[in-house]
């Protein structure tokens, strides 16, 4: 297997304050990653870096070999303004915008797309309801249904089975398995150990910094645990800023 991304000492955050600390290694080709931690250790940021939304405060990180449109980005439900009008079926359709622009039209085969997409997922029949009207597991199926069109190779999920029920859940889980049949990079962001030990078989164990990174058993063994906790409690927001590499 060939690395698909690169962390070359990298250190990510906000207002150089950073919020992953000099981060090393790599994601192979076709795995699935679990990333866990304590709250605040820098998770949902690492994603956000790996999209290009959060730019390196030194070192680097680097896709290997992919386009704009090869990474595929599922940000927390709570960071998604749904209140928006706009249907089911029209949300889904935006996971085509990399193929036909802001002007070009869907239709034919892409609507079909869409509709395999929605059937996927288990939303055939609600493509006209607004998405404000969805409870918060259908919504997330909603999304998975856009994730699918945009046909990305690596796919970033940022806590994809918080706040839903058990069966969208596993229908979700499914989901993913099938991208790792097809040879996509899958990481995602997860509080769940057990759905972690079922279907993840990498994990990276965050607290701002590396504490682990490797088979998921081995990661999760209670040593590993133990000293994520402490590095997390041990943080001082109010240290100073790093000092290698900050303009």
């Amino acid at each position: 297997m060939s690395a698909i991304v690169r962390f070359l000492n990298v250190t990510l955050g906000y207002d150089r304050h950073p919020a992953v600390h000099h981060l090393s290694g790599e994601v192979q080709t076709g795995s699935l990653t679990a990333v866990i931690g304590p709250n605040g250790a820098g998770k949902s940021t690492l994603l956000k870096g790996i999209a290009g939304l959060v730019h390196p405060l030194e070192g680097g990180m680097e896709t290997v070999g992919l386009a704009r449109k090869d990474i595929a980005y599922l940000p927390q439900q709570a960071e998604i303004d749904r209140s928006f009008p706009i249907s089911v079926f029209d949300t889904v359709q935006l996971g085509h915008w990399h193929k036909v622009g802001p002007f070009g039209a869907i239709q034919g085969r892409l609507v079909e797309e869409t509709l395999s997409a929605l059937a996927a997922v288990g939303l055939r029949g609600f493509e006209h309801r607004p998405i404000g009207s969805l409870s918060a597991g259908q919504f997330q199926r909603v999304l998975f249904a856009r994730l699918l069109l945009q046909d990305a190779r690596l796919v970033l999920l940022d806590e994809p089975f918080t706040a839903i029920d058990a069966r969208t859940t596993h229908d979700l889980l499914q989901v993913v398995e099938q991208w790792h049949g097809e040879h996509r990079t899958v990481i995602a962001v997860l509080h769940d150990f057990e759905h972690v030990r079922d279907h993840f078989s990498e994990t990276l164990l965050l607290a701002r910094q590396l504490v682990a990174w490797g088979p998921t058993a081995a990661v999760l063994a209670a040593e590993n645990l133990r000293r994520a906790r402490e590095m997390a409690e041990a943080w001082d927001e109010a240290a100073p800023l790093c000092a290698q590499g900050v303009a």
